[in-house]
């Protein structure tokens, strides 16, 4: 067991990664004792995992009750916003009950959002089972739901009280989503530290074939750089931004196409090898590095490619990404392997010719 520490003043909170941490009452009990535990959570991990963590909870002293929503990206609507909340309603649940999100980033974004307006913000914890939740989405506290127009549109920054990441419950994570995940984790390296990158090109098949001793190292060491940038900029006015390289493009094709078609991972991936191609064009990556990248992704068994969208298309759908400034779409570009930027000045023909290199 590892435990890392957000530090974020009076909302730190400790991230605890480690195979059995889902069964270990005493990473719960201070945050549970006493209080009401609302689980969200899906089908397919529930048949998992959902008794297991009842008994823990009950363990800890919690009074706990189920609100299971759909699988998938499409339950990151309205509709499944308010279901969750009527659940809440219907529970009696006060402001000192506890949110849990148990499942992958769909689930935690959606209960996050729901604790964060629940009696105008009630506490949660996150318990990620996927390797993309595990190292990206369920740490930072970014919560949302999906609109039509855009992807994370609606949600807010609400931090969990704590995050318990067991990577034993990657056990039974389908082959996609693992992958999916390693997209993030690839994304951590490329933008802060060559090391990891270095790492990653020599132990990819390790973690395809879940190596668990590869896997804890992954997840500790994305959850470690998060954590140092989520510290310094809480509320993305500036350095956050650099995580979302590859999501400009991302996000415009999981809208494009419709949510679900492409897991968030294999949209990221593609974005990333368009943005590793935009950075090759603005000058700031040289060429062999943007190889590096995309050869990296394919390793991974993730698209190289983007969908057959209309370049237009594209353009239309990153209008609204939401580090635009200006009427501009801004791109997080790599100054190199292990750095990158927030570039709102770049070429249209630049980003132009960068989706059309990547096109299928």
């Amino acid at each position: 067991m590892q435990t890392l520490g957000l530090k974020l003043g009076e909302r730190a909170y400790p991230i605890h990664i480690g195979a059995g941490a889902l069964d270990q009452p005493e990473l719960y009990a201070p945050h549970v004792r006493g209080r009401q535990a609302a689980v969200v959570t899906n089908p397919a991990v529930a048949a998992h995992y959902y008794a297991r963590l009842q008994a823990v909870l009950e363990a800890a002293d919690a009074r706990v009750t189920r609100i299971l929503i759909e699988d998938g990206e499409q339950a990151k609507a309205w509709a499944t916003l308010d279901h969750v909340i009527d659940a809440l309603l219907e529970a009696r649940c006060g402001r000192d009950s506890v949110v849990v999100a148990l499942g992958g980033g769909v689930v935690g974004d959606l209960a996050g959002f729901a604790a964060a307006i629940y009696q105008r913000g009630v506490s949660f914890i996150q318990v990620p089972t996927t390797l993309l939740a595990q190292v990206d989405s369920s740490v930072g506290g970014k919560t949302a739901i999906n609109h039509a127009r855009g992807k994370n549109m609606v949600g807010a920054f609400h931090q969990p009280l704590a995050v318990i990441a067991d990577v034993a419950t990657l056990d039974t994570l389908p082959e996609r989503e693992l992958r999916a995940g390693l997209a993030e984790v690839i994304k951590h390296g490329f933008i802060l530290d060559p090391e990891f990158v270095a790492w990653l090109e020599e132990n990819i098949e390790r973690l395809l074939a879940r190596d668990r001793a590869a896997l804890e190292h992954a997840v500790h060491r994305s959850c470690e750089l998060k954590a140092q940038v989520v510290a310094a900029d809480e509320r993305e006015s500036g350095l956050r931004a650099i995580l979302n390289f590859g999501h400009t493009f991302g996000h415009a094709i999981e809208a494009g196409v419709g949510y679900g078609e492409w897991l968030h991972g294999e949209a990221v991936a593609a974005g990333m090898v368009m943005a590793a191609e935009l950075s090759a064009r603005a000058g700031t990556l040289r060429r062999d590095d943007a190889g590096r990248v995309k050869a990296l992704i394919r390793r991974a068994g993730l698209p190289v490619s983007g969908p057959a969208l209309a370049i237009d298309r594209y353009l239309e759908l990153m209008q609204v990404d939401k580090k635009a400034a200006a009427g501009k779409i801004r791109f997080v570009l790599l100054d190199g392997i292990g750095r990158a930027t927030l570039r709102g000045d770049l070429k249209p023909d630049w980003v132009r010719d960068s989706i059309a290199a990547a096109a299928q």
